[in-house]
């Protein structure tokens, strides 16, 4: 098939390819910066991205909005003509502050889903910064639109339709991911596709939408460009690269990954999870209570006092090696991944098994 071009505004990539933001840690400025010198989108995540700076734990929250300004920085220096992005989630207690910190550095574009996040354009407002909201269901899509057009006369530049095969948290109940081919990805697309075509006759502006969750490879992705998407959202592919800014220990849980290692858990945040089950998470799930000292109950859902453990210190660990303090999220297809390779040769291969497909 012909390689569909994705237009977000005046954002043009050479390929429909959205990398994933991944925390903690995982897609930093260094990946981020390698997908778009590739001709996709690099995305930052924007989930504690100061956990390495030494004023963390003092205040944690300048950390993390110094850290994303200096990692948005970084990626546009190591890729001046690509696009990037930041993924910042709804969920975020400091919201709204690491929104502004991204626009104020003029990102190229923002990714928001663990929630609705029904006040980002007033946040975006007179910057060149696009909005791409993350929806799991068509009726979020409908919802989403509707109040941004009553209250801000605004449709969304993009909207990522994630599927119930991606990898960390998961806009799913644990009832729906036990029946996961109820909810295959091409028909997600289709109907957020339908839910969304009245805003867009009203506005005269095609919406586009960025399949994510369980794509692979050019195969998959082909299959859901067919289906109405003008791009794909890929994560888990990219942590076994070079270029990925997680620990070689962490990128080698990918690799050694198999099938039954694959789990869906629940987050202290209240959302189910998918990730590559370990020591840690078999003691948690017997019930053994991780000590941890709540430092800014950085996310909205999230009851220290009824949580069995940390989830930002978790994945800190994680990030850094220590596979025994914490885990890796991953998507339903991260026993695929068999090897180290370059973003630039995952990218290519992609758009070349597109085109044959």
């Amino acid at each position: 098939m012909i390689i569909p071009e994705l237009r977000i505004g005046n954002l043009k990539p050479r390929l429909p390819i959205v990398q994933g933001g991944m925390g903690v840690g995982i897609s930093m400025w260094r990946l981020a910066s390698a997908v778009a010198n590739s001709g996709g989108i690099g995305v930052i995540s924007g989930v504690e991205p100061g956990f390495a700076l030494p004023g963390y734990r003092h205040k944690k929250k300048e950390a993390n909005r110094e850290a994303l300004a200096y990692n948005i920085r970084k990626a546009r220096q190591a890729s001046p003509a690509g696009i990037i992005g930041v993924n910042i989630m709804t969920a975020l207690n400091d919201f709204e502050e690491m929104v502004q910190t991204a626009v104020r550095e003029k990102v190229d574009i923002i990714f928001s889903g663990a929630g609705l996040p029904l006040r980002l354009p007033d946040l975006v407002r007179e910057s060149a910064t696009r909005i791409a909201p993350i929806v799991s269901s068509a009726k979020a899509a409908a919802v989403l639109c509707r109040h941004w057009d009553k209250k801000y006369n605004y449709l969304p530049d993009a909207i990522v339709v994630e599927g119930p095969r991606a990898g960390g948290h998961l806009g799913f109940s644990l009832e729906q991911l036990k029946n996961i081919a109820e909810y295959p990805l091409t028909r997600l697309v289709e109907e957020v596709r339908s839910a969304v075509k009245p805003f867009e006759e009203k506005y005269k502006k095609a919406i586009p939408l960025i399949a994510g969750g369980g794509i692979f490879d050019g195969s998959d992705a082909a299959e859901v460009l067919s289906r109405g998407a003008s791009a794909i959202q890929m994560a888990t592919r990219f942590v076994a690269t070079h270029e990925c800014d997680a620990d070689q220990r962490f990128k080698d849980q990918y690799i050694n990954a198999q099938k039954e290692d694959v789990v869906i858990i629940k987050s202290p945040v209240g959302l189910p999870g998918r990730a590559i089950r370990n020591d840690y998470l078999r003691d948690v799930e017997q019930g053994i209570k991780k000590p941890f000292r709540c430092l800014s109950n950085c996310l909205k859902p999230c009851n220290p006092l009824q949580s069995p453990y940390c989830i930002a210190d978790a994945l800190i660990n994680a990030q850094r090696g220590n596979l025994q303090q914490g885990f890796a999220f991953a998507g339903d297809n991260v026993y695929r991944v068999n090897k180290m390779s370059s973003v630039k040769d995952i990218m290519n291969e992609i758009a070349e098994q597109i085109i044959k497909a």
